[in-house]
């Protein structure tokens, strides 16, 4: 009789267990959605880059916000200057750019990311730090000596913003890969 009350003890602590599990699982999927899929997917696709990288730069970037303006001008989903969507643009023939347009903004955010990683021949740390700071300023900083081409040592970004930025981008990364 003991053995039977604890062994039922013990399935229902499983079963709650397994339920809060399942509940946590629920709330992290609300707060890191894979809204706007079908773009995600068709332009991580065509430009060779994993989809969860494009939804971990939109979370950090818009939260996926389309309407979201920064305070230095970025719109979007993607958070793109209208001087840099409009060059990528150019680049993929597209002639008219509507950057709170989720699809047009996918597309070229996913592209210049993409850029961005053959630029920096493969590199994801130097490159999430470009989309935020910069070519020229990330060049000025390897060059100074502040970070290294090699980008492993992003505690020495001297930006606050950025470097808590790709902190956030590699946090929100983490998160999609574990939940999908």
């Amino acid at each position: 009789m003991k053995i039977r009350k604890i062994a039922i003890t013990l399935i229902i602590i499983c079963i709650l267990i397994i339920c809060i599990f399942e509940i946590g699982t629920l709330i992290l999927k609300k707060l890191y959605p894979m809204e706007y899929s079908e773009y995600v997917s068709k332009y991580s696709k065509e430009y060779n880059v994993d989809e969860k990288w494009i939804y971990a730069l939109i979370k950090a970037e818009s939260n996926f916000d389309t309407n979201s303006v920064s305070q230095s001008g970025a719109v979007g989903l993607m958070q793109l200057m209208e001087t840099t969507a409009e060059e990528v643009a150019s680049d993929i023939g597209i002639e008219t750019v509507n950057l709170k347009e989720p699809e047009c903004n996918i597309q070229i955010g996913t592209k210049y990311f993409t850029d961005l990683i053959k630029y920096y021949e493969g590199n994801y740390h130097l490159a999430i730090v470009a989309y935020n700071a910069g070519i020229g300023t990330v060049a000025k900083w390897i060059s100074n000596g502040i970070i290294k081409e090699d980008g492993s040592d992003i505690e020495n970004i001297p930006y606050k913003e950025t470097n808590n930025y790709i902190r956030k981008v590699l946090k929100n990364y983490r998160t999609y890969q574990e939940l999908y």
